[in-house]
């Protein structure tokens, strides 16, 4: 029994090794899990370091091997086994990569583009990617070590000897001198220079439209000359006639010419001795800083007038209790953002009030020797106010005359001037407290403003409410009449 015992168990060892023999060699062999697949080839120039069943990868990664390697018209064709799941497209690139430094080398494929025909079994790889290989570069080393050397033996004949070095030393010695020399006389001239750089630039900068100005006269002077000259007389009387009436013409021309410039000079003679107006002009100093003081005043009024806005206002109001329409024509003069003079015209119903204290003395026995009368008198009068603005921030205040009274104003505005709340005091004097109106105001329509307001509010008797429509806008053409306006 042990007999037959040690026996098997040496064929079931033998057995087990060389299946394990068999998966080792598919785990290591380059040619495992390629499968069926497909074949490609490729033409090469040099296929040194390529082997049969080397390996094939794309991205450094295998893809297939090598089946064979032959001579194919004067150059090395190698078939490429390459698995199903990985595509090539017939803009695929091969290229001899190197994988160690002992000469072996493998393939690396560039798929190449997706979309394009995709390669089959048995078609070519058009486009090879030729590596350099060692002996090329090896010969251009030693045609460059040549070279080099060349260069080498030409510098030691020209420079390599006691003349050479003799010759190289004065050289260097008189650049430094030169170089020195120049940099002294620039130092010293610095300034000059960079005043005649720029006379220079400032001459050619107004010289250049003059220049091309003289060129264009030129131009024009040479073809009239070329003309004149084709028209030279010959044997026509014709033609002697015609060129005669041309100097005929240059001759009248020059001799005006010649009368003008004694015109000028004489005219430039009594500039210069101070005659004349332009001569005053030229030479009374006091008259050309009245003239400057003129100008410059002329200039500040027009620009003032420029920038000044002319807004017109037209306001409407209805007063519930008194069951009356108010209405107000308003002209806002602003010079500027923050300041303007307001003028204002108003229709009340309630009239203008004015009060009289009159001081009484009588000889009547029923009524004392001396009382004093206080008299109110209310007139179907226009009212008007003019008052002086001014605003800082949202806030603008007012003060001067208001529906002819002395009065004061103070104005907030809110949501880019489209929301105001005005309050005016006034009517000192007329009644026992003065008169308060808030007027509330939003501009809906551009230019058109909702009114909407209590009046007389300190004074129960008197108190109102009311709403108004007002139109306000800017006139450009009432600024260019004000400076005609009649002035007291």
């Amino acid at each position: 029994m042990e007999r037959i015992t040690t026996p098997v168990k040496v064929g079931i060892f033998t057995v087990v090794t060389l299946a394990a023999s068999f998966f080792i060699w598919q785990f290591v062999s380059k040619t495992a899990k390629t499968g069926d697949g497909y074949s490609v080839y490729v033409l090469m120039d040099d296929a040194v370091g390529v082997a049969k069943h080397s390996q094939v990868r794309v991205a450094g990664i295998p893809i297939g091997h090598i089946k064979t390697v032959k001579l194919e018209r004067g150059k090395a064709r190698i078939d490429i086994a390459v698995r199903d799941d990985v595509p090539l497209f017939e803009d695929a690139t091969v290229a001899k990569v190197s994988a160690s430094l002992l000469g072996e080398f493998f393939l690396s494929v560039a798929p190449g583009t997706d979309g394009k025909r995709q390669l089959e079994d048995g078609d070519q790889i058009e486009t090879v990617i030729e590596a350099a290989t060692t002996d090329q570069i090896l010969k251009d080393v030693a045609h460059i070590t040549d070279r080099v050397k060349e260069i080498a033996d030409s510098l030691a004949n020209s420079i390599g000897t006691q003349q050479g070095e003799t010759n190289i030393r004065d050289t260097l010695q008189n650049l430094a001198e030169v170089t020195d020399a120049l940099n002294q006389t620039v130092r010293e001239n610095r300034g000059s220079i960079r005043n005649i750089l720029v006379n220079l630039e400032g001459i050619t900068a107004q010289s250049g439209p003059q220049i091309n100005n003289i060129l264009k006269d030129v131009r024009a002077v040479t073809t009239e000359v070329r003309e004149l000259v084709q028209k030279a007389p010959t044997e026509n009387e014709e033609d002697s006639g015609e060129v005669r009436q041309i100097i005929d013409k240059i001759n009248r021309a020059s001799t005006s010419l010649e009368n003008t410039l004694k015109n000028v000079e004489s005219t430039t003679g009594r500039i210069d001795r101070g005659e004349g107006t332009i001569g005053r002009l030229t030479k009374d100093e006091k008259l050309i800083d009245e003239v400057e003081g003129v100008v410059e005043d002329v200039g500040a009024f027009v620009g003032g007038l420029s920038r000044l806005q002319t807004v017109v206002g037209l306001r409407t109001d209805y007063q519930f209790l008194a069951s009356t329409v108010k209405t107000f024509v308003s002209l806002r003069l602003q010079p500027r953002e923050n300041k303007y003079y307001l003028v204002e015209l108003v229709n009340d119903p309630r009239g203008n009030t004015r009060i009289e204290q009159i001081n009484v003395e009588t000889n009547n026995p029923n009524d004392p020797p001396s009382f004093r009368e206080v008299r109110t008198t209310t007139t179907n009068k226009f009212r008007f106010s003019l008052q002086f603005a001014q605003r800082i921030g949202p806030l603008t205040g007012r003060f001067g005359i208001k529906e002819s009274t002395g009065g004061l104003g103070l104005d907030l505005h809110l949501l880019d001037d489209r929301f105001e709340l005005e309050q005016d005091l006034f009517g000192f004097g007329e009644l026992v407290v003065p008169r308060w109106r808030m007027t509330l105001g939003y501009e809906f329509i551009r230019r058109l403003w909702l009114l909407g307001g209590v009046d007389d509010i300190l004074s129960p008797e008197r108190r109102d409410y009311f709403i108004g429509l007002r139109l306000r806008f800017n006139d450009e053409d009432l600024k260019t009449i004000l400076p005609f306006a009649p002035s007291p």
